[in-house]
């Protein structure tokens, strides 16, 4: 039996504490109860290379702060991170800058991740800016217009775009500007930090039908995070489910919506109605 290929992404009982301004916290191990608040307790889990692992829970369970150390955005207070071979805290500057070209995020706020001063022209150029000299040194032909004008039509917008502020759009075209800057590089791992929580209905919709669709054409690899079952169950080939900070069940997406462990897992099922699938 031929062996598997190793995760791009491997998690090791990571933690993340803050101190407690208001005294011992009612959180869990000895550093909670000598005033520190422990948002992230002992996590692990990998991500295989073109899996969509879902990281579903309720407000304030610790999902968002584990994506953010994912990505070094917050420092761990503990634990192992490995991206294809390389320990993420352990590597240098350097070497963390050249890393995240391969790595990016979609925040939820889709406004508030644009600067508003920048013309949508430039906001999509920036990550090419920015590591101009790594593309240079690695010999890459980047035409600009050309390169945004692919990234615009694989979400769906186009070239009248370019000249207008994020103020212009509305919000589920400023969460399509958001993932074109993510995909510029063509990351191998991409976080989409609960992408359609701030928008409506009908336009969350809109936005979930393109990641499904760049899921099939890019077979990126990626970490969704939703307090939603269904839509993870949608989106993702497996599913983690988080509470108070803990990791207390994660298994294939179908047996965990249908055959669940944990009371939680099946308190967000009923949660949320069901998402047909297409």
């Amino acid at each position: 039996m031929p062996t598997p290929p190793a995760p791009l992404i491997q998690v090791l009982r990571l933690c993340k504490e803050y101190p407690s301004s208001g005294g011992p916290s009612p959180g869990t191990g000895s550093q909670a109860a000598a005033g520190f608040v422990r948002v992230v307790d002992d996590v692990s889990f990998h991500i295989a290379r073109g899996e969509t692992l879902g990281l579903v829970g309720e407000s304030g369970s610790g999902k968002s702060t584990v994506a953010r150390m994912l990505l070094r955005l917050i420092e761990p207070t503990a634990g192992a991170i490995n991206f294809d071979g390389h320990d993420l805290l352990s590597i240098n500057s350097g070497e963390l800058r050249s890393l995240r070209r391969r790595m990016q995020i979609v925040f939820q706020d889709p406004y508030a991740a644009l600067n508003p001063r920048m013309r949508v022209r430039q906001i999509l150029a920036e990550p090419f800016a920015i590591h101009a000299k790594e593309l240079r040194r690695e010999g890459e032909d980047v035409h600009l217009p050309a390169r945004i004008a692919a990234l615009l039509q694989a979400v769906g917008l186009d070239a009248s775009a370019l000249p207008r502020f994020p103020h212009e759009f509305s919000g589920g075209q400023r969460q399509r500007i958001n993932i074109a800057r993510a995909l510029a590089l063509n990351p191998e791992f991409l976080v989409l930090d609960e992408p359609v929580s701030a928008l409506d209905v009908s336009v969350g919709a809109q936005i979930i039908n393109l990641l499904r669709q760049l899921q099939r054409d890019r077979r990126m690899t990626c970490l969704f995070i939703s307090h939603s079952m269904p839509l993870v169950r949608y989106l993702c080939d497996r599913i983690a489910v988080m509470q108070r900070g803990r990791l207390i069940e994660i298994g294939d997406s179908t047996q965990v919506c249908e055959r669940p462990q944990q009371p939680y897992t099946q308190e967000l099922i009923a949660a949320t109605p069901e998402i047909a699938r297409s």
